[in-house]
């Protein structure tokens, strides 16, 4: 994947980037579940100064990791997609939501995380790394 563009679903809130991901991951975490509606969310790890917003600004709930750090959760103030998330314990990277990519099909998640939180009835993925929690984000 070379070029990263998308959006929210009403199209207010647009980016562009063309860093390559340093990882994509389905996250099991309850805060994930909650904001997806779904047993994981599916995130691409670029860094921060990567990405460029484009169009209306973003709204923000603040969040605590377990880290007891913050976690910017950003989305689209009118359609309510959940855009990116922005973590104090990661603060070179950005956490952007896999299902605002314009072409999703070049999605291949490499690892799921907080897998210790993942519904029981998801069967594991074949081939991905299983973490428990976090990675390491060294």
């Amino acid at each position: 994947m070379t070029d990263i563009v998308g959006g929210c679903l009403c199209g207010r809130v647009r980016y562009r980037g063309s860093a390559e991901p340093l990882f994509t991951a389905n996250c099991h975490c309850k805060h994930c579940q909650k904001t997806t509606g779904t047993s994981f969310s599916i995130v691409l790890g670029l860094p921060r100064d990567s990405l460029v917003l484009e169009g209306g600004p973003l709204t923000t709930y603040r969040d605590t990791g377990e880290s007891g750090m913050a976690v910017q959760r950003k989305f689209c103030g009118t359609c309510g997609s959940p855009v990116l998330s922005e973590v104090e314990a990661a603060p070179t990277l950005v956490f952007l939501k896999g299902g605002t990519l314009d072409d999703t099909s070049q999605l291949q998640p490499q690892m799921d995380i907080w897998c210790d939180h993942a519904q029981p009835w998801l069967p594991a993925g074949e081939g991905r790394t299983r973490v428990a929690r976090n990675p390491d984000l060294g």
